[in-house]
């Protein structure tokens, strides 16, 4: 696969240091962008086919950049993959309960069952939800 792995400017050397430790892995190609959620998307187009995102779910003023930005990257056969922790401390219920609110005026939801995850790394408290683009439905 050709890769873009993305963080914000302050993370790019840590990104550069996993691409350079894992290179030996890669068979197509990588690369480490800043994007920084609810700005402009343009040199990530056209529309990648997967977004895997991991714990990007945490505070509630990141809702409105963060799904501005899934609705400027995904195309309609774009498939995003969340992967998130489920928290019970503070508001973080009451944000991804928000942010999964919010996620279904434009995606649909399919919720990953947990005895797909991979037998090593599941667990309870960790959700992986697959997310589609709503298709346009016309008159």
């Amino acid at each position: 696969a050709n890769v873009t792995v993305t963080d914000l400017e302050e993370l790019q050397e840590l990104l550069m240091v996993n691409i350079e430790n894992n290179k030996h892995l890669v068979t197509g190609s990588v690369r480490a962008k800043v994007l920084k959620w609810g700005e402009d998307v343009a040199e990530f187009q056209p529309p990648p086919d997967y977004i895997l995102m991991a714990d990007c779910i945490y505070y509630e003023e990141s809702l409105e950049p963060l799904l501005k930005t899934l609705k400027d990257l995904t195309g309609p056969d774009t498939c995003v993959l969340c992967c998130y922790e489920q928290r019970t401390m503070g508001k973080n219920p009451e944000i991804e309960r928000k942010y999964f609110e919010l996620l279904q005026r434009d995606f649909e939801l399919e919720t990953i069952p947990l005895d797909r995850h991979d037998e090593e790394y599941r667990s309870e408290d960790i959700h992986i939800v697959s997310i589609h683009r709503k298709r346009a439905v016309g008159p």
